[in-house]
């Protein structure tokens, strides 16, 4: 195989590659990092679900800390449940 061939045969190989990558809907940026994968309609519904779920957790989260964080309320909502099972007691 000579030079001019060897070329032609890798210019043919890179095309062929970037023909398969376009179908599959893969492309990349100008640091050479992948992005962009097409989606079929259920993996796009599972991501949606996926999301959304992500979303609940993160308030939740934040429930957490705010429920954790508040010593006061916390305190606060100790000495009413205690004002409660006294007041059943007493009944």
């Amino acid at each position: 195989m000579n030079p001019f061939e060897m070329v032609v045969a890798i210019v043919i190989i890179v095309t062929i590659g970037s023909v398969v990558r376009a179908k599959l809907g893969i492309r990349r940026d100008r640091h050479g990092r992948e992005y962009g994968v097409r989606e079929d309609g259920a993996l796009a519904a599972e991501n949606h679900r996926l999301k959304s779920e992500i979303a609940d957790l993160k308030e939740r989260v934040q429930v957490l800390e705010r429920v954790v964080t508040d010593n006061e309320g916390s305190l606060r909502l100790d000495r009413e449940i205690e004002k409660l099972r006294d007041g059943l007691k007493s009944k």
